[in-house]
């Protein structure tokens, strides 16, 4: 059994969907359809917003972040699984899957964190219109954006640190197509109870603590919906609700899920993971 402990030339090997690699190549097309969507749709959003100044608003700018970290997150991941579907390029240094993970588990962080400022900017925007451009001014906005940004490159940084101090012994085979923190970790033939237990408390402390302030944030802006006097812009503050919370649904269901098949879903089908897996990276909020 071979071992390995911080060696730069030791290699992983990810998946495509098991059992399925006879496929690989028709599956790449739908993969590779989403992906030109999910990078057009995002830089076109960015050039609107960038190139309009009657867009410079709060709730844009937050727009703009979402789509950066979906652009990020989406081409962090994009080189390894079209590697694998076109050319069964299974094969990824250790170095390059933590760098690959550190970028792909910021972005997912960050993209929380906007979700949340986000709902926080629609209930000021609902609660209190006409001290709105007051309390989020540019100075703030930019606050919060640094702080989302510093909050994930903390985070990520030390649980990559902790991941890189194992050693690792077993088959070295991922079940994804990109390097995802607990599949990696469960490769490893040291004691990985603090790696799970700070990776418990990144989940929680993230996107636990994000999705409860969001929850909070929504119930909060249904209450002052609810107190406008006019029907038509009762409607039109409802339909704004939903769109947000499809987006926050669509972000947080597979990324639940996904949690839940590797810690509690051991006898499920081996593709079952690397669909959900691909399911939360081809569909961003």
């Amino acid at each position: 059994m071979s071992i390995f402990h911080n060696s730069t030339s030791s290699t992983f090997l990810l998946m495509g969907v098991p059992g399925l690699e006879w496929a690989h190549a028709w599956i790449s097309i739908p993969i590779c359809c989403l992906c030109l969507t999910v990078l057009s749709g995002n830089t076109l959003i960015l050039f609107v917003v960038l190139s309009d100044p009657s867009l410079h608003e709060p709730m844009y700018y937050f727009l703009c972040l979402l789509s950066t970290s979906d652009l990020g997150l989406c081409k962090s991941t994009l080189v390894t699984v079209l590697g694998i579907f076109w050319l069964n390029a299974q094969e990824i240094s250790l170095d390059a899957c933590l760098s690959q993970m550190f970028f792909n588990h910021l972005f997912t962080v960050i993209e929380s964190s906007v979700l949340l400022a986000m709902a926080f900017d629609w209930f000021v925007a609902i609660s209190n219109p006409l001290r709105y451009s007051f309390i989020l001014t540019d100075l703030k906005i930019a606050q919060i954006g640094a702080a989302i940004i510093t909050r994930g490159t903390l985070i990520i940084i030390l649980m990559v640190v902790l991941l890189k101090q194992l050693s690792f012994c077993h088959s070295h085979v991922l079940h994804h197509s990109y390097c995802f923190h607990p599949d990696v970790m469960k490769l490893s033939c040291t004691d990985t109870r603090v790696n799970s237990a700070f990776g418990l408390t990144v989940v929680i402390s993230t996107f636990g603590i994000d999705s409860i302030f969001i929850l909070l944030s929504y119930i909060l802006i249904i209450h002052s919906v609810l107190d406008i006097a006019s029907l038509e812009e009762r409607k039109k503050a409802f339909s704004t609700c939903i769109s947000h919370l499809c987006a926050v649904a669509i972000f947080y269901f597979p990324l639940i899920s996904l949690s839940f098949v590797h810690r509690f879903g051991k006898r499920a089908p081996p593709y079952v993971p690397t669909l959900i897996a691909n399911i939360y990276l081809l569909f961003p909020p």
